[in-house]
């Protein structure tokens, strides 16, 4: 292979990785909800253009449709249910997620390009579907594990959200 096609795939990769990192950052971050919510609808179109890059556009297709869209509108509509916080409270808010997630992303950051430093070149893709492929038996056979990481998502989408109306006691 071209040794410049794999350093611009080593380049693609470490600044979809880093997109990704800085919009799930944002996402945890970000005290105002709506904002949260767009952050994670940013992660979300990342990480589909990171399925279309690994072949597998079915899953990416879901996550766009999915995760970006229809979860972001349930998030938006979920926040527009909740008051809003006092300066002090966002305050405090501020400097517990700093004091948390300070060194995370450097450190996935660093883990992400050195593997792909150690093996010299992009890690390798899986090969695509032949072209007639039946969607269940790409769904159900070599794609279960995206279909696995979508429905996770899913999941992680609506616990937040009773997570976010849960009553304390």
């Amino acid at each position: 292979m071209d040794p410049t096609f794999l350093k611009q795939q080593l380049l693609m990769n470490i600044i979809l990785m880093g997109a990704m990192l800085l919009g799930a950052l944002a996402t945890v971050m970000l005290r105002q909800l709506v904002k949260a919510a767009i952050a994670l609808a940013f992660t979300s179109v990342v990480l589909c253009v990171v399925m279309f890059k690994l072949n597998a556009p079915w899953a990416a297709v879901f996550e766009l449709s999915v995760c970006a869209g229809l979860i972001t509108v349930v998030f938006i509509s979920a926040v527009s249910l909740v008051k809003p916080a006092t300066e002090e409270e966002r305050a405090a808010h501020i400097r517990f997620k700093t004091r948390r997630y300070f060194l995370l992303p450097l450190v996935l950051l660093l883990v992400g390009v050195g593997l792909s430093y150690v093996t010299g070149q992009p890690l390798p893709l899986p090969a695509a579907e032949p072209a007639g492929t039946e969607l269940r038996s790409l769904l159900w056979g070599p794609r279960a594990l995206d279909l696995l990481g979508q429905v996770l998502v899913l999941l992680a989408g609506v616990w937040g959200v009773v997570m976010l109306f849960k009553e304390e006691k």
